[in-house]
Protein backbone atom coordinates (compact mmCIF):
# COMPACT_ATOMS: atom_id res chain seq x y z
CA UNK A 1 0.00 0.00 0.00
CA UNK A 2 1.23 3.45 -1.08
CA UNK A 3 1.66 5.34 1.46
CA UNK A 4 1.56 9.55 2.29
CA UNK A 5 2.75 11.54 4.97
CA UNK A 6 0.13 13.99 6.88
CA UNK A 7 2.01 17.24 8.15
CA UNK A 8 2.00 17.18 11.96
CA UNK A 9 -0.14 20.19 13.60
CA UNK A 10 -2.11 21.59 16.51
CA UNK A 11 -5.38 20.39 17.08
CA UNK A 12 -8.18 22.18 18.97
CA UNK A 13 -9.91 20.68 22.51
CA UNK A 14 -13.40 21.13 21.88
CA UNK A 15 -14.52 19.93 24.93
CA UNK A 16 -12.94 18.79 27.90
CA UNK A 17 -15.26 16.42 30.09
CA UNK A 18 -15.22 13.67 32.74
CA UNK A 19 -16.81 10.91 30.09
CA UNK A 20 -16.67 10.62 26.96
CA UNK A 21 -19.25 7.77 24.89
CA UNK A 22 -18.19 7.08 21.09
CA UNK A 23 -21.29 5.92 19.39
CA UNK A 24 -24.98 7.40 20.07
CA UNK A 25 -27.09 4.10 19.54
CA UNK A 26 -29.34 3.36 22.44
CA UNK A 27 -26.33 1.31 24.58
CA UNK A 28 -24.51 4.46 24.29
CA UNK A 29 -27.47 7.19 24.68
CA UNK A 30 -28.51 5.57 27.79
CA UNK A 31 -24.05 5.32 29.07
CA UNK A 32 -24.27 8.75 28.68
CA UNK A 33 -27.66 9.64 30.66
CA UNK A 34 -26.80 7.15 33.27
CA UNK A 35 -23.20 9.30 34.17
CA UNK A 36 -24.86 12.49 33.45
CA UNK A 37 -27.74 11.91 36.21
CA UNK A 38 -24.90 10.92 38.85
CA UNK A 39 -23.29 14.39 38.02
CA UNK A 40 -20.40 13.41 35.64
CA UNK A 41 -20.17 16.40 32.22
CA UNK A 42 -20.45 13.76 29.23
CA UNK A 43 -19.54 14.30 25.59
CA UNK A 44 -21.59 11.70 23.20
CA UNK A 45 -20.09 11.23 19.62
CA UNK A 46 -22.60 9.95 17.47
CA UNK A 47 -21.88 9.50 12.93
CA UNK A 48 -24.99 9.57 11.88
CA UNK A 49 -27.70 12.79 12.31
CA UNK A 50 -29.93 10.99 15.16
CA UNK A 51 -29.27 8.96 17.79
CA UNK A 52 -30.57 5.18 18.32
CA UNK A 53 -28.17 3.22 15.99
CA UNK A 54 -30.03 0.00 14.84
CA UNK A 55 -33.35 0.92 16.17
CA UNK A 56 -33.69 4.49 14.28
CA UNK A 57 -31.00 4.59 11.89
CA UNK A 58 -31.51 0.64 11.30
CA UNK A 59 -35.05 0.77 11.28
CA UNK A 60 -35.41 -2.72 13.85
CA UNK A 61 -38.32 -1.39 15.67
CA UNK A 62 -38.82 -4.24 18.46
CA UNK A 63 -37.57 -4.39 21.49
CA UNK A 64 -37.55 -7.95 23.32
CA UNK A 65 -38.99 -9.06 26.70
CA UNK A 66 -38.18 -7.39 29.87
CA UNK A 67 -39.53 -10.76 31.71
CA UNK A 68 -37.83 -14.18 31.98
CA UNK A 69 -38.94 -17.09 29.64
CA UNK A 70 -42.07 -17.89 31.72
CA UNK A 71 -43.48 -14.00 32.01
CA UNK A 72 -43.42 -14.47 35.94
CA UNK A 73 -40.64 -12.03 36.98
CA UNK A 74 -39.59 -9.19 35.57
CA UNK A 75 -35.54 -9.67 34.68
CA UNK A 76 -35.19 -5.80 33.16
CA UNK A 77 -36.36 -1.89 33.36
CA UNK A 78 -34.06 0.79 33.57
CA UNK A 79 -34.33 3.39 30.68
CA UNK A 80 -35.23 1.09 28.28
CA UNK A 81 -38.89 0.89 30.40
CA UNK A 82 -38.20 4.94 30.57
CA UNK A 83 -38.39 5.37 26.59
CA UNK A 84 -41.12 2.99 26.21
CA UNK A 85 -42.97 5.08 28.88
CA UNK A 86 -42.25 8.38 26.79
CA UNK A 87 -43.06 6.74 23.58
CA UNK A 88 -46.49 4.73 25.09
CA UNK A 89 -47.32 9.46 25.78
CA UNK A 90 -47.29 10.23 22.40
CA UNK A 91 -48.87 6.51 21.22
CA UNK A 92 -46.11 5.46 19.57
CA UNK A 93 -44.90 2.03 21.07
CA UNK A 94 -47.20 -1.06 21.38
CA UNK A 95 -46.81 -3.95 23.71
CA UNK A 96 -47.26 -7.47 22.67
CA UNK A 97 -48.03 -9.79 25.87
CA UNK A 98 -46.53 -12.59 26.57
CA UNK A 99 -44.32 -13.17 23.17
CA UNK A 100 -40.75 -14.39 23.52
CA UNK A 101 -39.36 -12.77 21.30
CA UNK A 102 -41.07 -9.40 20.98
CA UNK A 103 -42.35 -7.53 23.58
CA UNK A 104 -42.44 -3.61 22.24
CA UNK A 105 -42.71 -2.29 19.14
CA UNK A 106 -42.31 1.30 18.31
CA UNK A 107 -42.22 4.02 15.67
CA UNK A 108 -37.93 4.73 14.64
CA UNK A 109 -38.95 8.38 13.82
CA UNK A 110 -40.56 9.48 17.10
CA UNK A 111 -37.61 7.10 18.70
CA UNK A 112 -35.40 9.89 16.94
CA UNK A 113 -37.02 12.81 18.49
CA UNK A 114 -37.61 11.25 22.35
CA UNK A 115 -33.76 10.35 22.45
CA UNK A 116 -32.92 13.79 21.13
CA UNK A 117 -35.05 15.52 23.88
CA UNK A 118 -33.41 13.21 26.79
CA UNK A 119 -30.11 13.94 25.97
CA UNK A 120 -30.92 17.70 25.82
CA UNK A 121 -33.03 17.90 29.33
CA UNK A 122 -29.36 16.60 30.96
CA UNK A 123 -27.94 20.19 30.89
CA UNK A 124 -24.15 18.73 31.46
CA UNK A 125 -24.48 16.71 28.15
CA UNK A 126 -22.66 17.54 25.09
CA UNK A 127 -24.10 16.04 21.78
CA UNK A 128 -21.87 15.80 18.81
CA UNK A 129 -23.65 14.66 15.50
CA UNK A 130 -22.27 14.27 12.40
CA UNK A 131 -18.94 13.63 14.20
CA UNK A 132 -16.53 10.27 13.73
CA UNK A 133 -14.09 9.12 16.03
CA UNK A 134 -10.86 8.87 14.24
CA UNK A 135 -7.91 8.27 16.36
CA UNK A 136 -7.01 7.98 20.09
CA UNK A 137 -4.83 10.40 21.67
CA UNK A 138 -2.44 8.53 24.48
CA UNK A 139 -0.31 10.29 26.85
CA UNK A 140 2.35 8.89 28.74
CA UNK A 141 0.51 5.28 28.23
CA UNK A 142 -2.86 6.83 28.97
CA UNK A 143 -5.51 7.28 26.96
CA UNK A 144 -6.29 11.75 27.34
CA UNK A 145 -8.45 12.17 24.45
CA UNK A 146 -9.95 11.16 21.19
CA UNK A 147 -9.50 12.96 17.89
CA UNK A 148 -12.78 13.42 16.16
CA UNK A 149 -13.69 14.73 12.63
CA UNK A 150 -16.84 16.97 11.49
CA UNK A 151 -18.05 20.33 9.91
CA UNK A 152 -15.26 22.38 12.13
CA UNK A 153 -12.29 19.99 11.32
CA UNK A 154 -10.23 17.94 13.26
CA UNK A 155 -10.20 18.22 16.93
CA UNK A 156 -9.85 16.97 19.95
CA UNK A 157 -12.43 15.54 22.85
CA UNK A 158 -10.52 15.28 26.61
CA UNK A 159 -11.86 12.95 28.98
CA UNK A 160 -10.79 11.00 31.93
CA UNK A 161 -13.33 8.06 31.46
CA UNK A 162 -14.43 6.53 28.02
CA UNK A 163 -17.15 3.91 26.63
CA UNK A 164 -17.08 2.66 23.10
CA UNK A 165 -20.45 2.09 22.35
CA UNK A 166 -19.21 2.18 18.65
CA UNK A 167 -20.86 -1.48 18.08
CA UNK A 168 -17.59 -2.29 16.33
CA UNK A 169 -15.31 -1.11 19.21
CA UNK A 170 -13.74 1.21 17.09
CA UNK A 171 -11.82 3.07 20.32
CA UNK A 172 -10.65 -0.31 21.85
CA UNK A 173 -9.62 -1.73 18.48
CA UNK A 174 -7.36 1.57 18.00
CA UNK A 175 -5.96 1.06 21.83
CA UNK A 176 -4.80 -2.24 21.10
CA UNK A 177 -7.19 -4.53 23.21
CA UNK A 178 -7.54 -8.06 21.57
CA UNK A 179 -10.93 -9.12 20.22
CA UNK A 180 -11.91 -11.99 18.65
CA UNK A 181 -13.00 -11.88 14.95
CA UNK A 182 -14.25 -15.27 13.75
CA UNK A 183 -13.86 -16.59 10.23
CA UNK A 184 -17.48 -16.70 9.81
CA UNK A 185 -19.17 -13.75 10.55
CA UNK A 186 -23.60 -13.26 11.59
CA UNK A 187 -24.18 -11.48 7.83
CA UNK A 188 -25.86 -8.43 7.87
CA UNK A 189 -29.34 -7.02 6.74
CA UNK A 190 -30.52 -4.31 5.05
CA UNK A 191 -34.04 -3.48 6.48
CA UNK A 192 -36.56 -1.17 4.48
CA UNK A 193 -39.96 -0.27 5.29
CA UNK A 194 -42.41 -0.87 2.46
CA UNK A 195 -45.97 -0.19 1.42
CA UNK A 196 -48.43 -3.40 0.35
CA UNK A 197 -45.52 -5.34 -0.47
CA UNK A 198 -47.27 -8.77 -0.65
CA UNK A 199 -50.86 -9.40 -1.35
CA UNK A 200 -53.33 -10.58 1.11
CA UNK A 201 -53.74 -14.03 0.23
CA UNK A 202 -50.26 -14.32 -1.10
CA UNK A 203 -47.54 -16.08 0.67
CA UNK A 204 -44.34 -14.29 1.03
CA UNK A 205 -41.71 -17.26 0.93
CA UNK A 206 -43.66 -19.30 -1.14
CA UNK A 207 -43.35 -16.39 -3.93
CA UNK A 208 -39.59 -15.66 -2.89
CA UNK A 209 -38.77 -19.49 -3.70
CA UNK A 210 -40.12 -19.92 -6.54
CA UNK A 211 -38.65 -17.08 -8.40
CA UNK A 212 -35.40 -15.45 -6.65
CA UNK A 213 -32.88 -16.83 -8.96
CA UNK A 214 -34.30 -14.87 -12.01
CA UNK A 215 -33.73 -11.53 -9.78
CA UNK A 216 -29.93 -12.65 -8.85
CA UNK A 217 -30.97 -13.35 -5.05
CA UNK A 218 -29.02 -15.76 -2.95
CA UNK A 219 -31.56 -18.96 -0.84
CA UNK A 220 -32.42 -16.73 2.31
CA UNK A 221 -34.93 -15.65 4.56
CA UNK A 222 -35.63 -13.36 7.51
CA UNK A 223 -38.52 -11.65 9.31
CA UNK A 224 -40.78 -8.68 9.16
CA UNK A 225 -42.74 -6.96 11.56
CA UNK A 226 -45.19 -4.37 11.76
CA UNK A 227 -44.97 -0.43 12.52
CA UNK A 228 -47.75 0.97 15.60
CA UNK A 229 -50.75 2.61 13.26
CA UNK A 230 -49.34 1.48 10.26
CA UNK A 231 -51.95 -1.55 8.85
CA UNK A 232 -50.66 -1.56 5.29
CA UNK A 233 -46.67 -0.61 5.59
CA UNK A 234 -44.19 -3.18 7.29
CA UNK A 235 -40.48 -3.01 8.36
CA UNK A 236 -38.62 -6.15 6.30
CA UNK A 237 -35.59 -7.51 7.29
CA UNK A 238 -35.92 -10.57 4.70
CA UNK A 239 -32.35 -10.99 3.33
CA UNK A 240 -28.63 -11.08 4.50
CA UNK A 241 -25.49 -9.89 2.63
CA UNK A 242 -23.43 -12.86 3.15
CA UNK A 243 -19.66 -13.14 3.76
CA UNK A 244 -19.34 -9.95 4.57
CA UNK A 245 -16.95 -8.34 7.68
CA UNK A 246 -18.76 -5.05 8.71
CA UNK A 247 -15.55 -3.87 9.84
CA UNK A 248 -13.70 -3.74 6.64
CA UNK A 249 -13.86 -0.44 5.12
CA UNK A 250 -14.43 -2.15 1.22
CA UNK A 251 -16.78 -4.63 2.40
CA UNK A 252 -19.15 -2.63 4.59
CA UNK A 253 -19.41 -0.52 1.42
CA UNK A 254 -20.47 -3.44 -0.75
CA UNK A 255 -22.53 -4.73 1.36
CA UNK A 256 -24.33 -1.19 1.50
CA UNK A 257 -25.04 -1.51 -1.56
CA UNK A 258 -26.26 -4.99 -2.25
CA UNK A 259 -28.85 -4.95 0.93
CA UNK A 260 -30.50 -2.05 -1.02
CA UNK A 261 -30.27 -3.94 -4.38
CA UNK A 262 -31.93 -7.11 -2.33
CA UNK A 263 -34.86 -5.10 -1.16
CA UNK A 264 -35.01 -3.63 -4.98
CA UNK A 265 -34.78 -7.52 -6.17
CA UNK A 266 -37.76 -8.31 -3.63
CA UNK A 267 -40.20 -6.10 -5.00
CA UNK A 268 -39.82 -6.71 -8.63
CA UNK A 269 -40.59 -9.88 -7.55
CA UNK A 270 -43.95 -8.96 -6.42
CA UNK A 271 -44.31 -6.73 -9.18
CA UNK A 272 -43.81 -9.35 -11.52
CA UNK A 273 -45.76 -11.97 -10.09
CA UNK A 274 -47.62 -10.69 -6.85
CA UNK A 275 -48.53 -7.28 -7.90
CA UNK A 276 -50.57 -4.92 -5.21
CA UNK A 277 -51.49 -1.74 -5.58
CA UNK A 278 -49.73 1.21 -4.24
CA UNK A 279 -46.25 -0.36 -3.51
CA UNK A 280 -44.16 1.28 -2.28
CA UNK A 281 -40.77 1.44 -0.98
CA UNK A 282 -40.70 4.12 1.69
CA UNK A 283 -37.51 3.59 3.69
CA UNK A 284 -34.64 2.32 3.69
CA UNK A 285 -32.09 1.56 7.05
CA UNK A 286 -29.26 4.21 6.86
CA UNK A 287 -27.01 2.02 7.41
CA UNK A 288 -26.63 -1.99 7.49
CA UNK A 289 -27.59 -3.79 10.24
CA UNK A 290 -24.70 -5.21 11.39
CA UNK A 291 -25.19 -8.29 13.41
CA UNK A 292 -21.38 -8.74 14.32
CA UNK A 293 -18.15 -8.11 14.22
CA UNK A 294 -15.23 -7.72 16.76
CA UNK A 295 -15.73 -9.02 19.89
CA UNK A 296 -13.60 -7.93 22.59
CA UNK A 297 -11.69 -9.57 25.02
CA UNK A 298 -12.96 -9.22 29.22
CA UNK A 299 -11.90 -9.78 32.29
CA UNK A 300 -14.42 -12.74 31.60
CA UNK A 301 -15.51 -14.04 28.75
CA UNK A 302 -19.74 -15.36 28.52
CA UNK A 303 -20.03 -18.49 27.32
CA UNK A 304 -22.93 -20.92 25.85
CA UNK A 305 -23.21 -22.31 28.80
CA UNK A 306 -23.07 -19.79 31.06
CA UNK A 307 -26.45 -18.05 29.11
CA UNK A 308 -28.52 -21.45 28.34
CA UNK A 309 -27.74 -23.02 31.82
CA UNK A 310 -28.85 -19.29 33.72
CA UNK A 311 -25.45 -18.66 35.01
CA UNK A 312 -25.42 -15.78 37.80
CA UNK A 313 -22.41 -13.94 38.79
CA UNK A 314 -21.38 -11.67 41.40
CA UNK A 315 -21.15 -8.63 39.35
CA UNK A 316 -24.03 -9.00 36.90
CA UNK A 317 -25.50 -5.30 35.26
CA UNK A 318 -27.86 -6.95 33.00
CA UNK A 319 -30.31 -10.02 32.90
CA UNK A 320 -31.69 -11.24 29.33
CA UNK A 321 -34.07 -14.02 28.26
CA UNK A 322 -33.83 -13.92 24.28
CA UNK A 323 -33.26 -17.07 22.79
CA UNK A 324 -29.85 -18.19 21.35
CA UNK A 325 -29.58 -16.38 18.00
CA UNK A 326 -27.17 -17.13 15.48
CA UNK A 327 -27.44 -16.62 12.07
CA UNK A 328 -26.14 -18.83 9.23
CA UNK A 329 -23.62 -18.66 6.73
CA UNK A 330 -25.56 -19.35 3.74
CA UNK A 331 -29.60 -20.58 3.06
CA UNK A 332 -30.59 -17.57 5.31
CA UNK A 333 -32.14 -18.37 8.37
CA UNK A 334 -31.06 -18.76 11.78
CA UNK A 335 -30.62 -21.54 14.51
CA UNK A 336 -32.13 -20.76 18.24
CA UNK A 337 -31.35 -22.35 21.23
CA UNK A 338 -34.01 -21.94 24.16
CA UNK A 339 -33.17 -22.07 27.59
CA UNK A 340 -35.49 -25.17 28.14
CA UNK A 341 -33.63 -27.42 25.57
CA UNK A 342 -35.87 -26.72 22.39
CA UNK A 343 -33.61 -26.09 19.32
CA UNK A 344 -35.17 -24.53 15.61
CA UNK A 345 -33.05 -24.28 12.57
CA UNK A 346 -34.77 -21.29 10.08
CA UNK A 347 -33.46 -22.08 6.83
CA UNK A 348 -34.69 -21.20 3.03
CA UNK A 349 -36.00 -24.64 2.78
CA UNK A 350 -38.43 -24.45 6.30
CA UNK A 351 -37.96 -24.90 10.07
CA UNK A 352 -36.58 -28.02 11.45
CA UNK A 353 -37.62 -28.83 15.08
CA UNK A 354 -35.24 -30.59 17.70
CA UNK A 355 -33.83 -30.06 21.26
CA UNK A 356 -30.03 -29.49 22.11
CA UNK A 357 -30.28 -31.25 25.24
CA UNK A 358 -32.46 -33.30 26.80
CA UNK A 359 -35.69 -32.33 28.43
CA UNK A 360 -35.75 -32.04 32.37
CA UNK A 361 -37.57 -31.11 35.31
CA UNK A 362 -36.29 -27.62 35.86
CA UNK A 363 -34.90 -24.65 33.46
CA UNK A 364 -33.48 -21.53 33.92
CA UNK A 365 -35.70 -19.04 32.75
CA UNK A 366 -32.81 -15.78 32.56
CA UNK A 367 -29.17 -15.35 32.23
CA UNK A 368 -27.10 -12.57 33.25
CA UNK A 369 -24.20 -10.81 31.70
CA UNK A 370 -21.40 -9.44 34.60
CA UNK A 371 -19.54 -6.19 34.41
CA UNK A 372 -16.01 -7.64 33.87
CA UNK A 373 -17.19 -8.39 30.32
CA UNK A 374 -16.40 -5.10 29.77
CA UNK A 375 -13.42 -4.42 30.51
CA UNK A 376 -9.91 -5.33 30.19
CA UNK A 377 -7.05 -3.95 32.29
CA UNK A 378 -4.69 -3.34 28.98
CA UNK A 379 -6.51 0.66 29.08
CA UNK A 380 -7.78 1.35 32.62
CA UNK A 381 -9.93 3.92 31.54
CA UNK A 382 -12.11 2.21 29.25
CA UNK A 383 -15.26 0.21 29.24
CA UNK A 384 -16.75 -1.31 25.96
CA UNK A 385 -20.69 -1.60 25.89
CA UNK A 386 -22.73 -2.96 23.31
CA UNK A 387 -22.06 -5.54 20.90
CA UNK A 388 -18.73 -5.88 21.46
CA UNK A 389 -18.52 -7.26 25.11
CA UNK A 390 -16.83 -10.50 25.34
CA UNK A 391 -18.53 -13.69 24.93
CA UNK A 392 -18.28 -16.67 22.88
CA UNK A 393 -20.13 -17.01 19.54
CA UNK A 394 -22.80 -18.72 20.87
CA UNK A 395 -23.39 -16.25 24.19
CA UNK A 396 -23.32 -13.49 22.11
CA UNK A 397 -25.98 -14.82 19.65
CA UNK A 398 -28.16 -14.01 23.00
CA UNK A 399 -26.93 -11.06 24.50
CA UNK A 400 -27.03 -9.25 20.93
CA UNK A 401 -30.20 -7.89 21.29
CA UNK A 402 -30.86 -4.41 21.76
CA UNK A 403 -32.85 -5.03 25.17
CA UNK A 404 -29.77 -6.59 26.60
CA UNK A 405 -26.98 -4.33 25.17
CA UNK A 406 -28.69 -0.89 26.63
CA UNK A 407 -28.43 -2.63 29.78
CA UNK A 408 -24.43 -2.46 29.60
CA UNK A 409 -24.58 0.99 28.02
CA UNK A 410 -26.31 2.08 32.16
CA UNK A 411 -24.00 -0.09 33.81
CA UNK A 412 -20.88 1.82 31.46
CA UNK A 413 -22.38 4.87 32.42
CA UNK A 414 -22.11 4.46 36.06
CA UNK A 415 -19.04 2.55 36.32
CA UNK A 416 -17.12 5.36 34.88
CA UNK A 417 -18.50 7.79 37.08
CA UNK A 418 -18.10 5.03 40.10
CA UNK A 419 -14.50 5.25 38.56
CA UNK A 420 -13.80 8.66 38.74
CA UNK A 421 -15.40 9.27 42.21
CA UNK A 422 -13.26 6.34 43.73
CA UNK A 423 -10.00 6.89 41.61
CA UNK A 424 -10.03 3.37 40.69
CA UNK A 425 -9.21 1.33 37.56
CA UNK A 426 -12.59 0.59 35.85
CA UNK A 427 -11.33 -2.90 36.00
CA UNK A 428 -11.18 -2.57 40.14
CA UNK A 429 -14.58 -0.61 41.03
CA UNK A 430 -16.58 -2.06 43.63
CA UNK A 431 -19.37 -4.12 41.87
CA UNK A 432 -21.77 -4.43 44.83
CA UNK A 433 -21.39 -0.43 44.77
CA UNK A 434 -22.33 -0.13 41.02
CA UNK A 435 -25.19 -2.61 41.36
CA UNK A 436 -26.44 -1.04 44.02
CA UNK A 437 -26.58 2.14 42.14
CA UNK A 438 -27.51 0.73 38.85
CA UNK A 439 -30.38 -0.28 41.32
CA UNK A 440 -31.24 3.51 42.60
CA UNK A 441 -31.12 4.14 38.90
CA UNK A 442 -34.35 2.10 37.48
CA UNK A 443 -32.56 -1.04 36.68
CA UNK A 444 -33.58 -4.15 37.55
CA UNK A 445 -30.90 -6.15 39.39
CA UNK A 446 -30.75 -9.61 40.66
Amino acid sequence: MKRIVEPAKEIPVAEECDVCVIGGSCTGVFAAIRAARLGAKVVIIEKMNSFGGVATQGLVNYWHSQYDTEFKKQIAAGMSLEVVERLGKRNAVAEIKECPHKAFMFNSEELKIELDEIITEQKNIVPFLHTHFAAPFVEDGKLKAVFVENKDGRQAIKAKVFIDASGDGDLAFRMGVPFVMDDFLQPPTTCAKIRNLCPEGVNYYETVKAHYEEFGLEKDCGWSGEIPGCKDIRMYAETHVFNTNAADARQLTNAEIKGRRQTRAIMDIFRKYAPSENMILLSLASYIGIRETRRFVGEYRLTEEDVLEGKSFDDTIANGSYRVDVHNKENGGFLFKYLDGRQENFTFFGMEKGRWRPERKVNPTYYQIPYRTMVNRKVDNLIFAGRTVSTDKAAFGAVRVMINLNQTGEAAGVAAVQSLDSGKNVCDIDTAKLRETLKSGGSIIL
